[in-house]
């Protein structure tokens, strides 16, 4: 194993305390504006844009820096098409046979059913893959770290990154995705985590009206 080179600490960029409560403030106030938008609109995005949220995920600290996520971005209409006919066979079967009744209560008043639309009018899919495990030139297997845990953290990173860039998104988990290694072409190491629709908001969007938890009931202060 080679060992890692250590470098300076240079892209560190300590503020006066001020500031810090202004930039810690004003980015709580940007990210409470986040909402996940089921309506999209099919205005196109420049492709440098998604490059650049993308970019910014695949900062995320993970387990050895293994990097264990690959990021398929889904553009073309016909694979659209594949995956909205894919996931809503899952999502009706799950929605008539296999949905505990407590989840289904729980979906109720926001309205969801098996009906996936977005999945086409939306400019971009992204589909996450976490990679068990990793392939050298050779052929080799390397044991990715972490893998759940440091995808989840790249996957919250991009939805504040595309949030950032001006755009909104949706988390979307049909159950089971195995359908998306067959329609991506992905390999065996890679198991969906997640898809992500990405693009503008419809001009007639709407969302249900929700309040988050506050921070004396989510979090201990020792």
């Amino acid at each position: 194993m080679t060992e890692a080179k250590f470098i300076p600490l240079t892209n560190y960029h300590e503020y006066p305390l001020d500031v810090m409560q202004t930039r810690a403030r004003s980015f709580y106030e940007d990210l409470r504006r986040r909402r996940t938008v089921r309506d999209f609109s099919d205005r196109p995005v420049p492709r440098k844009i998604i490059a650049d949220c993308i970019r910014a995920a695949a900062t995320a600290p993970n387990g050895a820096n293994t990097q264990p996520w690959h990021f398929v971005v889904v553009a073309d209409q016909v694979i659209k098409r594949q995956i909205r006919m894919a996931a809503e066979e899952e999502e009706r079967e799950f929605y008539e046979t296999r949905a505990p009744e407590e989840w289904l209560e729980a979906l109720a008043p926001l309205g969801t059913d098996w009906s996936k639309p977005f999945l086409e009018t939306a400019p971009y899919l992204i589909a996450i893959f976490a990679e068990s495990y990793s392939l050298t030139k050779s052929g080799q297997r390397v044991k990715n770290y972490y893998v759940k845990e440091s995808v989840g953290i790249a996957t919250g990173m991009l939805i504040a990154a595309v949030h950032n860039a001006g755009l909104v998104s949706l988390t979307h988990t049909p159950s089971p995705m195995n359908f998306l290694n067959e329609i991506l072409d992905r390999p065996g190491n890679e198991k969906p985590f997640l898809l992500l629709v990405v693009g503008y908001p419809a001009e007639d969007a709407t969302v249900p009206e929700i309040t988050k938890k506050p921070l004396e009931t989510i979090t201990t202060f020792l």
